[in-house]
């Protein structure tokens, strides 16, 4: 990956947090204009439409849409219907695009329709997503509530279902999406109620519903599209099942090309099959495209797998200088992992904690514990990330080594296997740290056997299945 193509990506991605930005800059200004000048720049944060009509670029089919919806604002008519549609238009362009400016414009397109109807249902809903999306979840849980409360529609129990989900309340969580489910199920659910069954620890279940969501998607949705089945992939390449995963892989970059979840997965798939080189290829264009901590530490290690020492180090280094603010949580377990920045990584899962407490952040508190060397603490800690039952191969690699070092060999032993079971869905680097690292191919299949008691049943199958296929 060069690295100007990788700035000018970044910059290109920034551009709605830019353009607020400029205008921050601008009526920060001293007072040298005239009072009419002050009096326009002052309009602009009074009324959030002016940011909402900025016209945007892009001639991709959300972009159009978007200044479809702008233009039909700019008439005068219907405007809080429009504002509403644009809303949820900038928030599909923030998941195609991977940039959080646009949710911050969805969240403006809320304050207007807000400044019209202060008690907007549909105002607080867009809020909400985007509060979610910006990782708030304290707040969107109360706007949730409120949403269910007073309307109780699918999507508001699917919201308030996520924000109880990242924070670490399953079981209020799996209520939440259990009346999603009786109430319209589609593929939104369809997707929550398998994510839902692989945190218990039910593979099988997983790809069930993930399934019944693929079945479900529309080409006219191709986020979403690309998203299911990129899911339904990895739960595919956990089980063991390479070939359906790779195939089901190439199906998800039919519907958007070039999808950055699906070439990390691809990478990872590459990684763990030792074709480095082909996973090179397949993590610098998602890097590329979406330059996260995560995307960037895999890439460090295909990179270093096939001899590019330099360039891992540098991708390495940018990690360690955006991760703080892209994703504490990746940059805290690249860390501990590294033992490099015990406090820095300690400071990092703390502050995590405080407001997404799910298995995966109890998980890098206690690792960035033990890196800390308060291994005491770091078993503790580990037994909440453990609590749901969720199978995970990063999860029983740290259990194993904290166990090893708190002298609780009996559970060392037991982490230690399922860690080389599921040793594929680790870094290469990860894997060399494991006593065992080479798995054999019966120990790193996956059980398929569905969990005695499912997080909750699907609702009625509207779903059309479909078969994974090669991208022509």
């Amino acid at each position: 990956m060069r690295a100007h193509n990788c700035a000018a990506k970044v910059f290109r991605s920034v551009a709605p947090l830019l353009l607020i930005a400029s205008l921050l800059v601008l009526y920060a200004r001293p007072k040298n204009k005239s009072e009419a000048n002050q009096t326009t720049v002052a309009a602009i944060f009074d009324d959030p439409l002016s940011l909402v009509l900025t016209p945007q670029t892009g001639d991709s089919r959300t972009d159009k849409e978007i200044s479809r919806l702008q233009q039909q604002i700019r008439s005068g008519r219907n405007v809080q219907l429009w504002l509403e549609q644009l809303g949820w238009a900038f928030v599909a362009k923030a998941r195609e695009s991977f940039d959080p400016g646009f949710y911050k414009l969805a969240e403006e397109c809320a304050r207007c329709i807000e400044k019209r109807n202060p008690q907007s249902e549909e105002a607080m809903l867009l809020r909400a997503h985007v509060l979610q999306n910006l990782h708030r979840f304290k707040e969107s849980e109360t706007l949730a509530r409120r949403l269910v409360q007073q309307r109780g529609l699918s999507f508001d129990y699917g919201l308030l279902g996520d924000a109880l989900m990242e924070q670490g309340k399953l079981k209020d969580a799996v209520e939440a999406y259990q009346r999603m489910m009786n109430l319209k199920p589609d593929l939104h659910a369809y997707a929550r109620a398998a994510h839902m069954r692989w945190l218990k620890g039910d593979l099988a279940g997983a790809i069930e519903a993930m399934q019944l969501a693929v079945g479900a998607a529309s080409p006219l949705n191709a986020e979403s599209a690309a998203w299911v089945n990129t899911r339904l992939a990895f739960y595919e390449f956990q089980a063991g099942q390479f070939q359906e995963a790779e195939q089901r892989c190439a199906f998800a970059l039919t519907f958007q090309n070039n999808y950055p979840p699906a070439l990390l997965l691809q990478g990872k798939m590459l990684l763990a099959r030792n074709r480095s080189r082909e996973a090179v290829h397949a993590l610098q264009s998602a890097v590329k495209l979406n330059p996260l901590p995560e995307y960037l530490w895999t890439l460090a290690e295909a990179l270093r797998a096939v001899g590019h020492e330099n360039e891992a180090s540098g991708i390495e280094t940018q990690l360690r200088q955006r991760g703080a603010i892209a994703d504490p949580r990746t940059l805290t377990l690249f860390l501990a992992t590294r033992h490099e920045s015990p406090e820095t990584a300690l400071r990092l899962a703390q502050a995590e904690l405080n407001s997404r407490s799910d298995v995966f952040t109890h998980d890098a508190l206690a690792w960035s514990l033990a890196g800390a060397g308060k291994l005491a603490e770091a078993y503790d800690e580990m037994q909440r990330a453990l609590a749901e039952g969720t199978e995970d191969g990063r999860l029983f690699f740290h259990a194993a080594v904290i166990a090893s070092n708190t002298g609780h060999a009996s559970d060392a032993d037991r982490w230690l296997r399922k860690a080389n079971e599921l040793s594929h869905l680790l870094l290469p680097s990860e894997r060399n740290q494991l006593p065992h690292p080479t798995a054999s191919d019966a120990k790193q299949q996956a059980s398929l056997a569905p969990n005695p008691t499912k997080a909750f049943p699907p609702g009625r199958n509207t779903a059309r299945k479909t078969q994974p296929q090669t991208k022509t």
